[in-house]
């Protein structure tokens, strides 16, 4: 599966071999130590280390479920008649198939895959940066890219990456990438990160995205036994992150958190009847799959 799709997460992997996490983690450290697989957070690679960036396809099948929920709940913070700018990726692809039916909406991308996701969406708004096309995730990257977006000014930006953690905050393999989602920061208001467990704790060669000025991440339930992903959820919400986790299935077993509304700073005013909001209200939001679960975690006492 790994040398098929390039990557791919321990919890897929033991629904497909029908075993539990358990073992599926100490088979694949064996692999490893065979030199036939690198162990990455929540799942194993091809060989290759910092440098290596799995493609489209292979991205595509990694963590499904998860990108679906964390998309259901990101654009549960999107508005009527917002400007956003969204950048490439797998997750961010699914945030746009949702985004298709936000009316009045404008998405500046330099992604393709998220421009096709939205080109028939009959009241949104797409403006694609220039630049040269990255064939391996359908992005645009490169001086071109970049200056499309000079002067450019956004409410918030919604941004995947290849690893997240709370020392380096968003990473990624690519130079060019790594480049053009800094200038689509530079034009936000706000940054909004969309990453699932398995990149949590995950450290790659290019920052994008300092910690200090992620705004929050969307991300789904960690498994239980990751005290991995869960320290680093923890260290991120130290540093002033506002973590809203999505739920992917049953109901994840209760870990100290307290569940609170995701707040939405700009709603379209209630329908008659509505109960009324402020205009920074909260708002409950809703996953396809699951019911919500969504938690802003506080810093610790020390």
């Amino acid at each position: 599966m790994v040398r098929a799709n390039g990557a791919v997460s321990l919890r897929e992997l033991a629904r497909v071999v029908q075993t539990s996490e358990v073992t599926v983690r100490r088979d694949v450290r064996a692999l490893e130590a065979e030199g036939l697989l690198d162990r990455r957070h929540g799942g194993a690679v091809l060989p290759g280390g910092f440098t290596r960036e799995s493609g489209f396809p292979q991205k595509s099948h990694l963590a499904t479920a998860e990108k679906t929920a964390i998309a259901d709940l990101a654009a549960g913070l999107v508005s009527e008649g917002e400007a956003v700018v969204v950048g490439a990726g797998t997750t961010t692809q699914e945030l746009a198939r949702r985004l298709a039916r936000v009316p009045g909406l404008t998405v500046v991308t330099n992604s393709l895959l998220v421009a096709q996701a939205l080109a028939h969406a009959n009241r949104v708004e797409v403006v694609m940066t220039g630049g040269t096309l990255r064939g391996s995730n359908y992005a645009l990257v490169g001086s071109g890219a970049e200056q499309s977006l000079q002067g450019l000014r956004v409410s918030r930006a919604f941004l995947s990456g290849s690893g997240l953690t709370a020392e380096r905050g968003l990473s990624t393999s690519n130079m060019l990438s790594a480049s053009v989602d800094r200038a689509l920061v530079q034009a936000a208001g706000e940054v909004v990160v969309l990453a699932d467990h398995t990149k949590l704790g995950t450290d790659t060669m290019f920052q994008t995205v300092p910690t200090d000025v992620i705004t929050r991440l969307v991300t789904d339930e960690p498994p239980a036994h990751d005290d991995r992903a869960e320290t680093e959820l923890q260290a991120l919400a130290d540093r002033g992150v506002q973590i809203a986790v999505a739920g992917t299935g049953a109901a994840p077993a209760e870990r100290g958190r307290q569940d609170v509304p995701m707040p939405t700073p700009r709603r379209a005013a209630p329908q008659s009847g509505s109960p009324p909001q402020g205009p920074a209200g909260p708002t409950h939001l809703r996953s396809a799959q699951a019911p919500p679960r969504v938690a802003d975690l506080a810093p610790r006492r020390r």
